[in-house]
């Protein structure tokens, strides 16, 4: 089958993995079982008001609680409160929905069940610092991280021994069953490290979070720094009696979601490549290596075949090496694509956030191919500066070729699709 119009092929793709993130399809498949007691709901993320939404549709009995999720993320739900925050950086919101949180599960009982729904951005949108720290400590911290160029495991290794709810603190926090049914967003998928844990405890210490610190570069305040040298920075133990009786199920990851955009490939005549579900480091050395790759296709066939699309997961970053720049890390990759691929013909790319934005704006990513950079040049824009300026977003408005798509209601994470014709 031939392809007439590559962006479609990709669009169709991306609309492909997102499909296979519903979360009502993963929610049906881990339900537990009825409590004696109440059944109280609790979550955080970019996607949970749409998870809470489906959990509506399959409970069958009364249920309550609360869900935070990012401006603009909410939906219509019957029961379950939405409350939306600020995402990327907290703000006064997520900080008044963490206290609630905890409020609410403190107070239930072992007859009672808590039924947690936990996905991407949950770090962002619970901030909770312990006594001696702010909010605008907490502000600073997540400023910084995103900014260091860590991987989101150890920002999140950070995150969790500065907080009162992260952890698996919330989890320790109430005497109720607790279920959580998770989205990852967190290359290999350790439930742990999705939205920093709030109900999963994992095995990291508060000397790791300064080692992290001093590795980065991270300039922290003395009281912070101070609470991570006292044991009241100790998170509790998996081990820890507290977890018992509790359980969680990753409903959706990427490695899902690229197989079923691997499939609607087949379906529409052409070979699937998935490089990897986990793939982490700096977006614009990722780009350099899938360049390489689909350059050695397109000039001697391997090491796949044409036509092929490339397909890979995981989550990038970026060092900020200039201020105000606009764009997220699927941008830059596109761009530091785009750049690597400058007059090449019959490739074609498409790099995006599974949760419908990429960084601050309001676009999940964008399209490039061999042509970009000549496009750029010809609107007066210097693609080299633009990159070296963190300012994808900016490169790609100018030449019609964001990807926008809203709030899909899930998050896997980084898709990047690459089809070489």
């Amino acid at each position: 089958m031939t392809i007439t119009a590559p962006r479609d092929f990709l669009k169709s793709l991306f609309d492909a993995a997102v499909r296979a993130a519903d979360p009502l399809t993963g929610i049906k498949s881990h339900l537990p079982e009825k409590p004696k007691g109440r059944t109280v709901v609790v979550g955080a993320g970019k996607g949970a008001a749409q998870m809470a939404q489906a959990l509506e549709r399959a409970w069958d009995e009364p249920l309550e609680g609360l869900v935070v999720t990012r401006y603009g993320y909410g939906c219509e739900t019957r029961f379950i409160e939405i409350v939306e925050a600020a995402h990327p950086v907290p703000d006064a919101k997520g900080l008044a929905a963490a206290r609630r949180l905890i409020e609410t599960v403190n107070q239930l009982s072992e007859d009672d069940l808590v039924i947690a729904l936990i996905c991407g951005g949950g770090s962002a949108l619970l901030p909770a610092p312990p006594e001696g720290l702010t909010l605008e400590d907490e502000i600073a911290l997540n400023e910084m991280l995103l900014a260091s160029g860590a991987p989101i495991s150890a920002m999140n290794v950070v995150r969790k021994h500065l907080s009162t709810i992260k952890g698996g603190r919330l989890a320790a926090a109430t005497k109720a069953r607790v279920v959580s049914l998770i989205v990852s967003d967190i290359p290999g998928d350790n439930p742990a490290h999705v939205a920093s844990g709030p109900t999963v405890a994992d095995g990291s210490t508060r000397h790791e979070a300064l080692e992290i610190i001093k590795q980065y570069g991270l300039q922290l305040p003395q009281t912070a720094l101070d609470h991570l040298n006292s044991p009241n920075a100790d998170a509790p133990r998996p081990d820890d009696p507290v977890f018992l009786r509790h359980e969680h199920h990753i409903i959706a990851s990427a490695g899902v979601s690229l197989a079923a955009a691997a499939a609607e490939a087949k379906t529409q005549g052409i070979t699937p490549a998935i490089l990897s579900d986990a793939v982490e480091g700096e977006s614009r050395d990722v780009a350099l290596v899938h360049a390489a790759i689909a350059r050695e296709v397109v000039g001697r066939n391997r090491p796949f075949p044409k036509p092929v699309v490339i397909l890979s997961g995981g989550e990038t970053t970026v060092t900020l090496r200039a201020k105000g720049g606009k764009g997220g890390r699927n941008g830059e990759f596109a761009l530091a694509m785009a750049l690597a691929i400058d007059g090449q013909d019959g490739i074609d790319v498409l790099a995006a956030d599974t949760d419908g934005i990429d960084g601050s704006e309001a676009n999940a990513g964008a399209f490039a191919d061999g042509a970009t950079v000549k496009r750029l040049r010809a609107a007066g824009l210097d693609p080299r500066r633009l990159l070296d300026g963190n300012n994808s977003y900016s490169a790609f408005e100018a030449v019609g070729d964001l990807f926008e798509t809203g709030p899909t209601g899930t998050n896997v994470n980084d898709f990047r699709a690459i089809f070489i014709r």
